[in-house]
């Protein structure tokens, strides 16, 4: 009889880690969710990639639409609401430059262990202010930290709005400019998707990154276009 608790005890266990282990997994899925579509690159044999910038705006879009204008290049941005509401003037520039515009949670707040009103309030309030601001295309959605579970991707299915992640993260692993420019230019493959983080930056490291990768890439004849662009492609 013991010897058959112990071993209830140690199956029950076990299920427990594969289940904390698979949602661990889940939510954190660069390609892969339970419900509606995800990206995050494409297949293709075009040199084309996509720069993506997350959170914002700040006083910083100047510069970085400068510096996309300089390689005629295309960028989407993944906006947070609050920030729209403090830089509406940026948020109006990044559209006017034809840039794609895509929406990153009112709050930044993580998407996982938060109520379904909470999911929803922070994904439509944040569309209602992107559209304000002039934008006048389809909206995709990447979630902060990209994390993600079950009502999240069940609600962006409804809302037939896409999910966007990424397959090169400079930031996520390296501090130093160069070390960040050298990982991207390692990793890089036609259809990639490449995650940056400039708008609060101070220092201006990440406005170097920006622009070597735009000038080594440009000089490899890459492409730099939007991610609604890119998918295009497939």
């Amino acid at each position: 009889m013991r010897k058959k608790t112990y071993l209830k005890i140690i199956l029950s266990l076990l299920l427990l880690c594969l289940l904390l282990f698979g949602s661990y997994e889940l939510m954190n899925a660069r390609s892969y969710q339970l419900f509606g579509n995800i990206t995050n690159s494409i297949e293709t044999d075009e040199k084309v990639v996509a720069l993506t910038f997350d959170d914002g705006p700040t006083k910083n879009v100047e510069q970085v639409l400068h510096l996309l204008q300089q390689y005629n290049a295309k960028a989407t941005f993944f906006l947070i609401g609050q920030d729209i509401e403090k830089f509406p003037e940026e948020t109006k520039a990044i559209i006017e430059a034809d840039h794609q515009v895509g929406n990153h949670t009112f709050s930044h707040a993580r998407m996982i262990f938060k109520s379904p009103t909470f999911m929803k309030e922070e994904i439509d309030k944040t569309d209602a202010l992107i559209h304000e601001a002039g934008y006048k295309g389809e909206i995709d959605f990447r979630p902060p930290n990209g994390k993600k579970l079950v009502f999240l991707p069940y609600y962006l299915k409804q809302k037939e709005k896409e999910t966007i992640t990424w397959n090169i993260e400079p930031d996520t692993f390296f501090t130093t400019p160069e070390e960040k420019i050298d990982y991207v230019l390692e990793e890089i493959h036609p259809g990639s998707i490449i995650l940056l983080h400039p708008m609060y930056n101070q220092s201006g490291d990440e406005l170097q990154v920006i622009e070597e990768i735009l000038k080594a890439l440009t000089e490899e004849g890459y492409r730099f276009v939007t991610v609604d662009d890119l998918q295009e492609l497939e």
